[in-house]
């Protein structure tokens, strides 16, 4: 019976790699068409010193932008940099520190930051952590919530005037299709009472939905303008905390999105002529597509977001 079992397998096995091309281009997903220049356009990106990130920053480069990655691990920065810079032949891609799991690196990024440039049109909060072990950021939070959610959130808050100030601007927030799954659980936010690590990133990721639907009812008529995105299943190093995920990524990474075709929709987002009045909506696969019932419930949104500034000790309005 095993070897029965195995010989199926094998078969199976070996019918998807010969049919791959053809399961590679229809999960492929969209592509992001606008031919958009960024000549003097300055861009600040999370986590592009690698996968999706890296491959947004080359394309918003390649497109004359000033981009800035914002990255934990500066020498895998300034590597990616280097690539970029090489790749599009412009020299106006940077590096500088940003920590999302620790306030104090969020607040001193966005200091140093203000302190050096007078614009800022595009802002992509695309760093992210998935299935970490249970552990708590340096100021307390709980990982998953700490660095998807609250940082990405005292980020966005501490560099809106400077978006406003060169509006018209766009916010890009990663989210993921499996934020259908998350819930705000309010009563258990850090996960103290129970935690599961794949439920706390769906839990995180719904919180992206819905600071994204909530940011754009606060910015209407600003000029500022915000969408969710979720980017398809990537090939990235996002999975490196699950033994199981890592072997799946291994064995169907045939059949997953590249880091190139993963950052489409981010691009998208941040691009594309006429999406202004689709403010505050999630999108794949270039195209707006629908959220959970529970990221579209407006006393959630609230209520998150006055936690979350009651947690990071903030006023926004």
């Amino acid at each position: 019976m095993m070897l029965l079992i195995l010989g199926l397998l094998t078969s199976f096995l070996s019918f998807l790699y010969l049919t791959a091309p053809t399961i590679r281009k229809f999960f492929a997903g969209g592509v992001c068409r606008t031919n958009v220049q960024l000549p003097g356009k300055v861009v600040v990106i999370t986590g592009a010193n690698t996968g999706i990130g890296k491959e947004t920053a080359r394309e918003l480069a390649r497109r004359g932008a000033r981009v800035y990655i914002a990255c934990r691990d500066v020498l895998k920065g300034e590597s990616a940099a280097s690539e970029i810079r090489a790749d599009t032949k412009n020299s106006q891609v940077l590096v500088r520190k940003l920590d999302l799991s620790d306030t104090k690196s969020i607040r001193a990024f966005a200091e140093g930051f203000l302190a050096e440039e007078k614009q800022l049109h595009i802002l992509i909060n695309n760093a992210g952590v998935m299935m970490c072990p249970y552990s708590k950021t340096a100021d307390g939070f709980e990982t998953h919530l700490g660095v998807n959610h609250l940082g990405h959130f005292l980020l966005t808050h501490l560099l809106l005037e400077q978006l406003k100030k060169s509006a018209p601007a766009r916010v890009v927030n990663l989210s993921s299709v499996v934020h259908h799954a998350g819930k705000i659980r309010f009563h258990d936010l850090q996960g103290e009472k129970y935690y599961n690590r794949g439920f706390a990133y769906c839990h995180s990721k719904l919180a992206n939905v819905l600071f994204t639907r909530e940011l754009a009812k606060r910015l209407q008529g600003t000029g500022v303008t915000t969408y969710a995105v979720h980017p398809g299943v990537v090939r990235s190093e996002l999975v490196r905390h699950s033994f199981l995920l890592c072997l799946l990524w291994q064995l169907f990474s045939p059949f997953l999105k590249s880091a190139r075709e993963g950052a489409q929709t981010s691009l998208h987002c941040a691009l594309a002529e006429g999406l202004e009045p689709l403010s505050g909506k999630y999108f794949s696969d270039c195209r707006r597509t629908c959220m959970s019932p529970k990221a579209r419930n407006n006393k959630t949104s609230e209520r998150l977001w006055t936690v979350s500034c009651e947690l990071l000790g903030i006023q926004w309005e």
